[in-house]
């Protein structure tokens, strides 16, 4: 950040007063700006006994699979967040949205909110998002073309418990601070 958004003017990086950490603060006016972590929402959507999965069509992880999830947006709730995200990346309507896990992963200084819901109809398609949208039993998740980690921890956590028939909230973290 080289400018303030409020008045255009110069800002500097500095601990204000009061503070303990860096922040971005506004040489004129004064304004503190804060770099918080991002909130991305997604949804395990089910029907029968198989679940929803994307082939990313955009950078990051293009050509992976990935359940439906992204960066939350200013005046939603998190449930909206990830009903929005699985209709913008598979077209399909989800119902009865649950809270299922939630992932810390500061060294990318993130936090995933992922629900878990399921559809009345097999109805979905490829987006502008997804290249492609395939529902898979357990045994056919395609586990080594997983995008991301925390998708494959939050599957690995709703098979087990669909397996004995009872879901918890996972809160869990994945944290790659200090490795190489």
């Amino acid at each position: 950040m080289k400018y303030c958004s409020n008045c255009a003017a110069p800002v500097i990086s500095m601990i204000p007063e009061g503070d303990h950490l860096h922040r971005f603060v506004c040489t004129s006016c004064g304004s503190i700006f804060y770099h918080n972590p991002k909130v991305i929402a997604g949804c395990i959507v089910s029907y029968n006994d198989q679940i929803l999965l994307c082939k990313r069509a955009i950078e990051p992880r293009h050509g992976l699979w990935t359940i439906p999830a992204g960066f939350l947006e200013n005046n939603e709730t998190s449930a909206e967040g990830a009903k929005r995200e699985t209709f913008e990346e598979s077209l399909a309507i989800t119902e009865d949205l649950e809270l299922f896990c939630v992932y810390n992963i500061p060294h990318i200084s993130q936090i995933y909110m992922i629900y878990r819901s399921h559809m009345h109809k097999p109805e979905f398609a490829p987006t502008p998002e997804s290249s492609e949208v395939t529902l898979f039993s357990e045994q056919e998740v395609p586990w080594e073309d997983l995008a991301f980690p925390v998708v494959t921890a939050a599957l690995r956590h709703y098979f087990k418990q669909r397996s004995v028939g009872h879901f918890n909230i996972v809160i869990d973290a994945i944290d790659k601070r200090g490795s190489a």
